[in-house]
Order: C-alpha cells, then structure tokens, then sequence
C-alpha cells in the first residue's frame, strides 16, 4: 500500500530531476516512470493536444512506460473527447476500460490487459496541453490521495513540457531564420530565395500553404511571386487588389484574419473555402521605408497565431524586402534593371 510518505518522497526525487536534468526532453519521461512505481500501476503515458497543427495528428504521446507500439499506434482515442469532464472534475475515472463506453478500441485494451484507466489533465496556467493518463492491470478504485498525486505530476509534466516547447521554440526560430539569412547574402536569385522561404515557413509553423506577392508597378495590384502548398486553381483565381485584399497590411502592420469566409477585408472568400483556407497571417514586406509586398500564410483551421510567430514572420518579410533592395542595387549598377522588372515585377520606388 502507497503511503503519504511515498507519495513525499517521490515528489522530492522527482523535483530533484527536474531541476538538475539538462534535457529537457526527458523530463516526461521521468513523470510517466514516477506515476507507474509510486501507484504501483502497469503503464502511464501523457497525451498532448496540438490545437494548433493543421496536421492530421492531433494528439500524440510525449512520453509513456508499459504500453506496446501496437496500444500506442490506436490512438489515444479519448484524449479529447473528455477535455469537458476532465476541466469540470479534474480527473476521470474508467473503472473497467474494456467495456466503459465513453472509450474506444475496447478489444485492443483487453488484449492489451488494461483493468482501470485514472486520466487527469496537463494544465500550465489554465491552458490544458494534454492528459496523464495510468493504467492498471486489474480492476482497481483511485483513493483521493491517489488523485491528487497523479494531479501533481501532470502539474510538473505540464511545466516540464512548457519549457522544452520554449527553449525548441527559440532553437528553431534562431535556426530558420539564420538559413534565411545566409540564402539572403549569398544568392541575387530573388524568386529561389522567395521560393524556399515560403517552403521553410509554412513547414516549420505547420500551416497548409504560404505565398508571397509584391506590387505591381501601379501599387494597383499584388503579382505572385512565389508559393507553397496552394493549387494551380486558386493560384488562378484572377487580380489581387491592393485595396481590397487585407489591406492594413500594405499600411506597414500584421494582420491576422482568423475566418477567411466572413471578413470584409478578404477576396476570393468563395475560392478560399474551396481551397479550405480558414485562418490568415498577412505580414508586410519592406524595402528600406516602403512595403513593396506581403507574405501570407494560410491556415486549413481556425488558428490563433502567437506573438513571437507573428514577429518570427516580420522578420523573415523584412529580410525577403532586404533581398530585394540588395539585387535591386546590383543590377541598377550593372544597368538591369529592365531585367529585374521582368522577373519580380520590380518597382523603382522599392530602390
């Protein structure tokens, strides 16, 4: 039988790992290990919930002790069906997994031998990132005290997470935009540099596609100039206004659409269903003072950007509007600027 002293000195090891283990990869693993010996248990795994992916996995384990590939490749299969229950009680209890109907794959978790599931949400500040969920072998009833264990290292878990997802996060913003950077200074080739940021950035933030346009020389309309993950069709679905086509930013500001189909400022709304276009990021490109053109990314769901992709985007536009005005000047110096108009419909103002 577990005892509260267990229970103590489980969560000092635990805190002791946590403030001393470099990797920060590791810590969910230590949580998951932690849950299993304390409760005596014969799995635990922490499922997250990635709202903001417009891929198809939706929720995957982070980390998990004692359950076969075959168990894990089902799927979580509640994860999110129960987030209600789970905020209103803070825990959820299946007494017998293999024929309680609020879950899933009854014979797979019979052939897995799961009795009892206990879950409990990972929350960081009221956000819910996922769930810990234990598993028993046999039928078993969870004590409070059982409850508010499990409580407390998904609470770790979840803080654990939070920091290795902002420390990847300032990884990968340092790494994209740092590739970027070096494409800039070593290449005049304007569309190939355009071309692969537009691949980078819509990859590394999981979006459905990302383009870029510059205005024409009128400033009337928007001309494409590169893209990623849009089809032939929308790409021809006729002029981009500059007046009426996310306007604000060609005023120099980012602008967020989240529904595509109901804003004013947006084209095409007919056309953006049809591509399943939801959520719109529109960030200016600059030439030294004057927005020359914009970079949009294109959500397949309604999505909430974050303030440091939002900069993470601005900064990667500026650099795209410095590629410009740097080929801009090379050319001018070797009178081609004929050239230059003809390939990226070029503006002399940008100059």
């Amino acid at each position: 039988m577990t005892t509260k002293t267990d229970y103590f000195r489980s969560l000092s090891k635990l805190s002791r790992e946590l403030g001393t283990n470099k990797d920060q990869n590791k810590l969910p693993d230590l949580i998951v290990d932690s849950a299993v010996k304390t409760m005596k248990a014969k799995a635990a795994a922490i499922f997250l919930v990635d709202e903001e992916s417009d891929s198809a996995e939706k929720n995957a384990a982070v980390a998990q002790v004692g359950l076969s590939d075959k168990y894990l490749h089902a799927g979580s299969g509640h994860a999110v069906r129960i987030t209600p229950q789970l905020l209103k009680d803070g825990y959820i209890y299946f007494r017998d997994a293999t024929t309680d109907p609020r879950l899933m794959n009854h014979e797979i978790k019979k052939a897995e031998g799961i009795g009892s599931i206990l879950t409990v949400p990972v929350l960081v500040k009221g956000e819910m990132l996922g769930i810990l969920s234990l598993y028993t072998s046999n039928i078993r009833k969870f004590t409070k005290d059982e409850i508010e264990f499990l409580s407390i290292l998904a609470e770790q878990g979840g803080i654990a997470i939070k920091h290795a997802r902002l420390l990847q996060r300032l990884r990968d913003n340092t790494q994209i935009f740092l590739k970027f950077a070096i494409s800039v200074s070593s290449s005049l080739d304007i569309k190939k540099i355009l071309q692969t940021l537009t691949e980078d950035i819509a990859k590394y933030l999981d979006v459905k596609a990302a383009s870029v346009r510059l205005l024409d020389d009128d400033k009337q309309s928007l001309k494409l100039v590169a893209s990623f993950g849009l089809s032939e069709k929308y790409l021809n679905k006729g002029p981009i206004s500059a007046e009426k086509s996310i306007a604000m930013a060609l005023k120099g500001k980012p602008v967020v659409v989240k529904n595509a189909f109901t804003d004013d400022g947006v084209q095409y709304k007919k056309e953006k269903k049809e591509e399943g276009i939801v959520s719109i990021l529109c960030v200016p490109i600059k030439s030294q003072d004057d927005v020359i053109g914009v970079l949009r990314l294109y959500s397949n769901r309604q999505r909430e950007f974050l303030e440091d992709e939002i900069n993470l985007v601005t900064a990667l536009a500026y650099q795209g509007g410095l590629a410009i005005h740097n080929a801009g000047l090379y050319l001018m110096a070797q009178d081609a600027v004929k050239d230059l108009k003809d390939n990226i419909w070029s503006h002399k103002c940008w100059f």
